[in-house]
């Protein structure tokens, strides 16, 4: 019986780390026919999982930037100490299609040298 209890449980739990993974990258809420290319300073970044965030003033507002996973920045080249407040760095990504003021990053240029992201 505690087998069974066990593997119902394990079950359980795999299918809430798939439901999460859906959740989480649900890429159909951005506009990926309306590429948008920003260049401006880094306000705040947040290196951490699951993906490496940033804020950015944009058009008059504040920007989320949605950058690659850590380990991804990482192994392109891309650690924490790059991503610094007040860094300007080039953006090409795709807009929110409900207008959040949000870009999911493609590509990031800074220091005179490009990463892309996906």
């Amino acid at each position: 019986m505690p087998r069974k209890i066990a593997s119902l449980l394990f079950g359980f739990a795999l299918s809430l780390v798939a439901t999460a993974t859906l959740a989480h990258h649900g890429w159909s809420s951005y506009d990926a026919s309306q590429t948008l290319v920003i260049e401006a300073p880094l306000k705040q970044v947040q290196y951490r999982s699951p993906h490496v965030e940033a804020k950015i003033d944009y058009q008059g507002r504040e920007w989320n930037v949605v950058l690659a996973p850590v380990s991804r920045l990482e192994a392109r080249g891309l650690p924490e100490a790059d991503l610094s407040k007040g860094k300007v760095v080039k953006l090409v990504g795709y807009p929110r299609k409900d207008g959040t003021p949000e870009i999911r990053a493609e590509r990031i240029t800074l220091d005179g040298r490009t990463v892309e992201l996906r």
